[in-house]
């Protein structure tokens, strides 16, 4: 424990004094580290996924879950997005520095706010490789420095990738300690990093619900998070029924083990005899089991009966709730109860419902006529993204990398005195 305690005081205090020179860092210096880095990635990609199949063959040695294998495994599909976020991070304007709101005060001083990194950014994630180099760019970028906890499960393709960071940084002339990945899988690196009050300013937890909530708990440092997502489609009386089975099949069946996935699917009684038998068609053939109330088993038999508790599980599995209601007061009713504030979407041609969705459904993202699976940092243009927040103070929805900065009031004078 000693050892382990003493490592993570190291890592610390090298974060904090590379947290410094990253906040002066130019954007031309950034930018090059991010093109390095992204070439590194490309140019080692057979190595990556090398060193990442060494992780995938234990994790299935160890019996660990098929959605949390489909999370660990590289491929050059995965990689390539890697690539393409790092660039894309590249290309955004720097917010560091930006100054908004400059104004005149009778005094005649100048008030306004100036956009800053928040520090050192410590990241704890799961089984998702690809987060390291996501995290690693958009803490770049944004002038801060991180430390990278990922899973145990991981360890080979995170160092394998960080190995490509650090390389990056170096070539740009930047500390290689502006990034750094732990070495070590014992758990008790996680307690030490969200209790590092002196060295770490903001933790991002990304994982499982056991995880998250250990780190809210336990945490002594501000901790941006969500939960889970229970995500919902709601397919409205007035939608387009062929945009409704299109976007209801990809929110759910697209990829299962992420937290935009559609875990509950709400259909008014008006068009669940038109629209439900054909879409459960398609989630059957794909082998989705479905639970459902009694007026959604009316129509499709082989539902399973939903429980009080499916509405409100997060499943990460080839499993969706159907529920039908009888309007959109009933459908906001439902989301307002058992949502997680995560992402929803509603499927309707009438103007005036898609707006009340947008305003009453308390979620960080909430969609109009698109699959849930849109709730992402790359697919907002934001580059990647560290994680998705449901909290509603300094972030919300896809943190990048304005969520990675905070403000600070400038006053420019001209010898005026307070009297």
């Amino acid at each position: 424990m000693e050892d382990v305690k003493q490592y993570m005081k190291k890592v610390g205090q090298q974060a904090r004094a590379a947290s410094r020179l990253m906040a002066q860092a130019s954007t031309n210096a950034k930018n090059h580290a991010l093109e390095n880095i992204a070439t590194a990635i490309q140019l080692g990609s057979a190595r990556l996924i090398a060193e990442n199949a060494k992780d995938v063959a234990a994790a299935k040695a160890n019996g660990l879950d098929a959605a949390s294998v489909d999370r660990l495994t590289l491929t050059e599909k995965t990689i390539k997005g890697m690539v393409e976020g790092l660039q894309q991070i590249a290309q955004l304007a720097d917010p560091i520095g930006e100054i908004d709101g400059m104004h005149y005060r009778p005094s005649g001083i100048q008030v306004g706010k100036m956009r800053v990194p928040l520090g050192v950014i410590g990241i704890i994630y799961e089984s998702r490789p690809n987060v390291t180099a996501d995290a690693a760019g958009l803490c770049l970028k944004s002038g801060n420095a991180a430390i990278l906890r990922g899973g145990s499960e991981a360890i080979h393709s995170n160092q394998a990738i960080a190995a490509c960071v650090h390389q990056g940084l170096r070539e740009a002339g930047l500390p290689e300690t502006a990034v750094q990945v732990v070495n070590t899988t014992d758990r008790a690196a996680v307690g030490e990093l969200i209790t590092m009050k002196d060295y770490v300013d903001v933790i991002v937890p990304r994982g499982g619900k056991e995880l998250i909530e250990r780190v809210s708990s336990e945490a002594r440092i501000p901790v941006i998070k969500h939960l889970h997502g229970v995500c919902h489609v709601y397919i409205d009386d007035e939608a387009d029924l062929h945009k409704a089975i299109r976007i209801a099949d990809n929110a759910k069946t697209h990829r299962y083990g992420v937290c935009n996935a559609m875990e509950t699917l709400l259909v008014n009684a008006n068009v669940a005899a038109k629209v439900l038998p054909e879409l459960c068609r398609i989630y059957l053939d794909k082998g989705v089991e479905l639970r459902g109330d009694e007026a959604s088993r009316k129509l499709v038999p082989q539902m399973k009966v939903a429980t009080e508790e499916d509405w409100h599980t997060e499943y990460l599995a080839a499993i969706l709730s159907i529920r039908v209601v009888a309007d959109l007061d009933e459908a906001l009713a439902h989301i307002a109860t058992y949502g997680s504030q995560h992402t929803d979407s509603i499927v309707t041609e009438n103007y005036s419902k898609a707006m009340r969705f947008l305003r009453e459904v308390d979620s960080s993202s909430v969609m109009v006529n698109a699959s849930t699976r849109f709730a992402d940092g790359f697919e907002y243009g934001l580059g990647a993204e560290i994680g998705i927040s449901t909290d509603k103070i300094h972030a919300r929805g896809p943190v990048g990398l304005e969520g990675l900065t905070s403000q600070k009031y400038i006053v420019l004078g001209s010898g005026q005195i307070r009297i």
